[in-house]
């Protein structure tokens, strides 16, 4: 079996690749640096430098396989060109899809995100994946998401087999980038540099453990029904319970601060100026902040039920996390 994994140094693309060595399969990555450290090499794998954008690289990517892992995307929080989701989110992945019909690839799963559902009414209310069926989404990245799903729904009708995956907020062992904002957060607490909560804490996040995400990948590839989507989720919690049980693992006393919304926007203001005006990367911009202001309460049932998907307790995912932490210190 030949499978091509777009995205293959990314976070969830490395621990996928990792997995898949450890089968029969023959691993096509794609990526765009080769050089990249934590890239996965071996007697199984075949490196193909180019970028999703680039049909021939793509193709030449893609050559005998039977199966694609689709989770290169365009994940940062802002661009000075915003038509860059919609040209690597969107234009790109009809692109790999066309090659994949004409190439008679069997087998999709697409990566997306549990943001395209919007936000749950309430903390206690679970969102599915067929819950909303309008979203206004948040952030520019989970629109281009929300469009590619509805271009990529389109090409069952072409003879692909595809699946789409929907994962919350991962967080464990992986390379330090912001698509493993968790971790590093995890990271900055357990060092006593992370300081603040947002509003009162009392907003609910869906958090998956990355082993799950990957197994779940895996799962959907064997089980998942074409022209179906599946969230992959762990624990609803609160930031406040987040922190909580983070300071039990640790066993810090670090007191943190409840910074009000307004603030935190009028923060991400001033960032997002200074990225437009002087080129400076923001570390968070408003509409991120809104986000973070919602509740994101998930429900995992549907791939528990269909996949088989399996998730790993807050408690154990941290726990390992912290482990890991330690470990890469060594």
């Amino acid at each position: 079996m030949k499978v091509l994994v777009t995205g293959a140094t990314g976070y969830v693309g490395t621990a996928l690749c990792h997995k898949l060595r450890d089968t029969d399969t023959i691993i096509h990555a794609l990526c765009r640096s080769p050089d990249k450290e934590h890239l996965i090499r071996g007697d199984h794998v075949r490196i193909f430098e180019g970028q999703l954008q680039d049909t021939g690289a793509l193709g030449r990517a893609m050559e005998g396989c039977d199966q694609i892992y689709h989770l290169a995307a365009y994940v940062k929080i802002w661009s000075k060109d915003m038509s860059i989701y919609n040209a690597i989110n969107v234009e790109a992945t009809k692109n790999l899809l066309d090659l994949a019909v004409e190439n008679d690839v069997h087998r999709v799963v697409m990566t997306s995100t549990a943001g395209v559902m919007g936000p749950s009414s309430d903390k206690d209310s679970l969102v599915t994946e067929s819950t909303n069926e309008v979203v206004n989404p948040a952030t520019e990245y989970e629109r281009s998401k929300i469009l590619a799903e509805k271009e990529a729904f389109g090409y069952i009708d072409r003879g692909l087999e595809l699946v789409v995956v929907n994962p919350t907020r991962i967080y464990g062992p992986g390379p330090d980038a912001q698509s493993n904002s968790i971790t590093r957060m995890i990271r900055l607490f357990r060092d006593g540099k992370w300081r603040v909560i947002p509003a009162d804490g009392s907003s609910v996040g869906n958090y998956t453990y990355i082993d799950d995400v990957v197994n779940g990948h895996i799962l959907a590839m064997e089980k998942g029904r074409s022209g179906e989507r599946y969230i992959l989720g762990g624990a609803n919690i609160s930031y406040n319970e987040l922190f909580d049980l983070l300071r039990r693992l640790t066993g810090s006393r670090l007191r943190l601060v409840h910074i009000p919304y307004f603030i935190l926007v009028s923060f991400a203001r001033m960032h997002k100026f200074a990225a437009q005006y002087f080129g400076i990367e923001p570390l968070i911009v408003p509409e991120f902040v809104r986000k973070l202001s919602r509740h994101w309460s998930m429900s995992s049932q549907k791939a528990i039920d269909e996949l088989g998907y399996e998730i790993t307790q807050i408690e154990d995912g941290l726990t390992q996390t912290l482990k890991w932490l330690e470990g890469t210190e060594d």
